[in-house]
């Protein structure tokens, strides 16, 4: 199924028994490009992470943010820097005496000053922290390929619906160059007759110059080429993997038969039936570079 590059999903809730958060959202972009926030000493997660999205998002920005509960079963030890203790008592007491001041130096206005304090906790156990990392972050990212999804249905839908509308301007301009020709040789002459009057006019030669008319606004093989691109484009639109730049690529040969068709014409009806399928082609790119 076709899938947007555009997407979010988010996971809250108890993973290996803590509270936890994994969101994932993205943006277009050319390639696959995922960026991971962390909690602290959590970055070795950093590479799992990017694979278990690499398996399921083919491009895109990728951003992550992930949270998790503190362990609070892991010890604590906690250090004194004696020597910066030391001093701010030293302050504290020197303050007392020059202002005579009460002496209420205590424990508590000692720790108040909490950068003599060195806490180390215990390591967590990676293991357990890539479990919980891995049950949060599959459900959040099947949130995310779902919204992908669904999005990529409706980008689809919008493109066909392009697409056919070009097929009707094709058909038309089909049936309409060939009585461009027989307007350009009943005009000439028309016009022959003004200029010689009675003066019998050469049949072969009008034949000729409408055989050549005919040939230089011929359009019939880009009318073909066009019907063939958007049939490669439709079959394209029902596969499941990643088809965004195949799909841009045909959309740009579209837009050069469109151009070379444009360049042929000599009618101001089809003329504007190929602007209307220049700007059919348009809207089908911009749509095409939101697709995977």
């Amino acid at each position: 199924m076709i899938r947007s590059m555009t997407g979010y999903g988010r996971f809250e809730g108890l993973a290996g028994g803590r509270q936890t958060i994994f969101e994932i959202k993205a943006v277009n972009h050319r390639f696959l490009e995922v960026q991971c926030r962390l909690p602290k000493g959590c970055g070795f997660l950093e590479e799992s992470i990017k694979e278990m999205v690499s398996q399921r998002v083919f491009r895109g920005k990728v951003d992550i943010y992930v949270s998790i509960e503190a362990n609070e079963s892991l010890a604590a030890n906690v250090k004194i820097n004696h020597a910066l203790a030391a001093g701010y008592v030293q302050a504290l007491r020197e303050l007392r005496d020059t202002y005579d001041l009460k002496d209420d130096i205590s424990v508590s206005l000692l720790a108040s000053h909490t950068d003599i304090f060195t806490v180390t906790k215990a390591p967590e156990n990676e293991e357990a922290l890539a479990a919980i990392v891995k049950e949060a972050g599959e459900k959040a990212i099947s949130d995310f390929v779902a919204m992908r999804e669904r999005e990529g249905a409706k980008l689809a839908e919008d493109v066909l619906a392009h697409g056919q509308r070009i097929l009707t301007l094709v058909d038309e301009i089909d049936r309409r160059s060939p009585v461009t020709v027989e307007e350009y040789r009943r005009k000439l002459y028309e016009r022959l007759m003004d200029v010689l009057g009675d003066t019998s006019i050469d049949s072969q030669r009008m034949l000729t110059e409408a055989a050549i008319f005919a040939d230089k606004t011929a359009v019939n093989e880009e009318t073909v080429r066009l019907r063939s691109h958007y049939a490669q484009l439709a079959a394209l639109l029902q596969k499941s993997e990643s088809v965004g730049r195949k799909l841009d690529f045909i959309v740009q040969e579209m837009n050069r038969e469109a151009n070379t068709t444009g360049s042929k014409v000599c009618d101001a009806d089809l003329a504007h039936k190929v602007v209307e399928i220049k700007a059919e082609i348009e809207k089908m790119r911009e749509q095409i570079q939101n697709i995977e």
